[in-house]
């Protein structure tokens, strides 16, 4: 009897176990259906968004190509046009001042660039200055130094505020045997300080050291070609304040870089300040802006 009633209960729990178990089968399909009803529709969701998406990428492409493949295209042609007028503008300096040395120093990057090179050429041979100041050394200054020379006179004083590079500057020189016509003089930078402008502050910014400049006068052609953007905000703009008390009466003043916003906002001061002053652009890569001092 006792056996019996075992097997009874245990046929009763195996029931209820079995029970159990499928109450909670139907419980997980129920449950994977409906995942898989909001997987089914999320998927549905995103696919579509990617297609959307995928439709509005073809739709910026087929508009942005074209217009950057013509961009591009203007660039390519723009460049090709700059790198063609550069060469022939170094032709041009080498066949008029016919440098006795084979080999150059490169003009372009760094350096200034041939065309601004040709301005200044021009206005050695128009005006035949006595004295020229360089902002700046490196190349131009081998090219100013041998256009002098083939002036007959004249000297070049070329203002390096980098004492490494005003020795690579003076091997140059001597590479070329200009040393009678070009000093390169070592002048660091130090604080000048403006006159108190229209707000009444007085404005500091780093520039040659004037010691370098005291004893120039009579100066008949300035290149401002330094110190470097980098420097500071309007880093060039002491070169009139500082050098035009010292330049002859018709003195010419050359400005590099006028592409650059900075270099254009000096120049507009310049003329400002120094009612003296005229000025005129002229074609160069990099821009170049002309002045002339005349007798007021």
């Amino acid at each position: 009897a006792a056996v019996g009633g075992a097997a009874a209960a245990n046929t009763l729990l195996v029931v209820r176990l079995t029970r159990r178990v499928d109450t909670l089968g139907r419980r997980v399909d129920s449950k994977s259906r409906s995942l898989a009803a909001t997987l089914d529709a999320r998927g549905r969701e995103t696919a579509a968004a990617l297609k959307a998406t995928r439709a509005e990428l073809d739709a910026v492409r087929s508009r942005a190509l074209p217009a950057v493949a013509q961009d591009l295209a203007k660039a390519v042609e723009l460049q090709g046009r700059n790198d063609y007028e550069q060469q022939a503008a170094w032709m041009r300096l080498r066949e008029r001042l016919r440098p006795g040395a084979p080999f150059m120093p490169p003009l372009r990057g760094w350096a200034a660039s041939p065309d601004v090179l040709r301005i200044l050429v021009r206005a050695v041979e128009r005006h035949r200055p006595e004295l020229v100041v360089e902002c700046g050394s490196g190349a131009s200054s081998v090219w100013l130094g041998y256009a002098l020379r083939r002036a007959g006179a004249g000297r070049l004083v070329a203002l390096e505020h980098e004492e490494r590079y005003a020795e690579l500057s003076r091997h140059l020189v001597r590479d070329h045997g200009l040393e009678d016509v070009v000093e390169i003089r070592y002048a660091p930078l130090t604080d000048w300080t403006a006159p108190a402008e229209e707000d009444g502050a007085p404005r500091s910014r780093p520039w040659y050291d004037t010691a370098a400049v005291e004893d120039l006068h009579d100066i008949g052609l300035v290149f401002v070609d330094g110190p470097p953007e980098a420097t500071a905000r309007l880093a060039r703009y002491p070169a009139v304040p500082v050098l035009i008390p010292r330049c002859a009466p018709d003195a010419v003043i050359v400005l590099d870089d006028v592409s650059r916003p900075g270099e254009r906002e000096i120049a507009k001061r310049w003329i400002t300040e120094f009612p003296e002053l005229s000025a005129h652009d002229e074609p160069a890569e990099k821009g170049a802006r002309v002045f002339t001092r005349k007798a007021l």
